[in-house]
């Protein structure tokens, strides 16, 4: 009897669905080594491995078997996903395109390392990013560039503006992934894409003003307010966007900071100066990376206090979701700062989610973690902390969390496109 790889949902599936991964048609007891392998855009290579037996029938299914060991240990059902490594280092796992999915070869072998035996069998799994149904629309209004997602029943439905960080660009992943669970999501590109700037020297408020009207004003999107949606600088602009502007009903800010870092603010007359930055407080780690957690001036002293975004004017809620080994900037002590000056001022106090062990980059869920990469503003490779078990589980429960956090604050219907477990 041949050995079968069996997934479900067989073939394909949304990529921040679990899939269930088991193995027939082995012997019993039969010590196999499981591999996955996935192609990124532009062809570079992630792996995982991991080293498992079959039970008494010959069968191995991943929610009940543990790991002997490999890329992870123990029971990890999603493992030999969150655990896939670049095979040159510094590579982050992006999806550009959210039109295409990305494709994870999985493969049997026999026996164990160092020298796993024949290919058993094979198969290919997709994992796409549009979920079925899910509409995306181009944004080019006035100065606004982005990219729409809708989901596929009519609407009107909560609307949801999204952003990154000093990468730049636009990414829609994260927006259209969202948009399958019943938000209008708009991906918001703020500099070096298209017309935009191509720096963050000098970033204007109105701009993301315009972005918000843009939404708020479109036929399928119910107000009276928005929300927002930010990962590290990206966090940092929704927390200026909601002390700022008006229309902001909910934010969520991963890992940013309540200091305005990297270049000028302006808005309508008034400025925020960028955080001060001591550079020779750069540590090198034992692979030659940099460790600039310690980089910045703090926001409470001296002439730095200028750049604290004024968060005790927001009129919205907030969700702060931290990464409690972030060694991009102190995200910890941000949102703690941020929940003291807005209580201070008889605010809502916010809801802080920590994660131990988790990096800066809270991705959706089983993206890899990226231990290190290019950091745009650095210009060098720096370490974005986490540790590879923790981080993916912080993921999957923060991926919860905000999606809980938006319905409840914004409305709508949860999970509108039932996921297949």
């Amino acid at each position: 009897m041949a050995a079968t790889l069996i997934l479900e949902p067989a073939g394909r599936c949304c990529w921040d669905e679990p899939v269930r991964i088991a193995v027939r048609g082995l012997a019993p007891e039969q010590p196999v080594t499981l591999r996955a392998s996935l192609r990124d855009e532009k062809g570079a290579l992630f792996q995982a491995h991991a080293r498992y037996r079959a039970d008494t029938l010959g069968e191995l299914d991943l929610e009940r078997a543990p790991a002997l060991g490999g890329s992870f240990a123990g029971l990890e059902p999603m493992g030999l996903l969150w655990a896939l490594e670049p095979e040159k280092p510094l590579v982050r796992l992006v999806k550009r395109d959210v039109r295409t999915p990305l494709a994870v070869e999985l493969e049997v072998l026999d026996g164990h390392d160092p020298d796993p035996g024949r290919l058993l069998c094979r198969v290919r799994h997709e994992r796409y990013f549009l979920p079925p149904g899910v509409r995306r629309e181009p944004v080019r209004a006035g100065r606004v560039r982005g990219t729409l997602f809708l989901p596929p029943e009519p609407g009107p439905f909560p609307g949801i503006v999204d952003m990154f960080g000093t990468g730049g660009g636009l990414l829609e992943y994260r927006a259209s992934l969202l948009a399958g669970k019943g938000f209008a999501v708009m991906a918001l590109a703020y500099y070096n894409y298209e017309d935009l700037p191509k720096t963050m020297e000098t970033l204007h408020l109105e701009y993301f003003e315009e972005a918000v009207n843009y939404l708020l004003s479109h036929p399928e999107v119910k107000g009276p307010g928005v929300g927002l949606l930010g990962i590290s600088k990206g966090g940092e602009l929704c927390l200026s966007m909601a002390s700022f502007l008006k229309g902001i009903t909910a934010a969520v800010v991963i890992n940013g900071s309540v200091a305005n870092v990297g270049g000028t603010l302006r808005y309508k007359g008034e400025t925020l100066p960028p955080v001060g930055v001591n550079r020779n407080r750069i540590k090198v780690t034992k692979d030659g990376y940099a460790d600039i957690v310690d980089v910045l001036n703090s926001p409470l002293e001296g002439p730095d206090q200028k750049s604290f975004i004024p968060v005790e004017r927001a009129e919205s809620t907030f969700l702060f979701l931290v990464g409690q080994d972030d060694h991009n900037w102190k995200s910890e002590f941000y949102a703690n700062e941020a929940c003291k000056r807005l209580q201070a001022h008889g605010r809502r106090k916010p809801q802080i989610i920590c994660y131990p062990e988790t990096g800066h980059y809270i991705e959706p869920p089983y993206f890899p973690l990226c231990r290190a990469s290019l950091h745009a503003l650095v210009g060098s490779p720096i370490i974005w902390g986490g540790e590879p078990r923790a981080h993916a589980m912080a993921q999957v429960d923060a991926w919860k969390q905000l999606q809980t956090f938006f319905h409840k604050h914004l409305g709508g219907h949860e999970g509108t496109i039932p996921s297949k477990v």
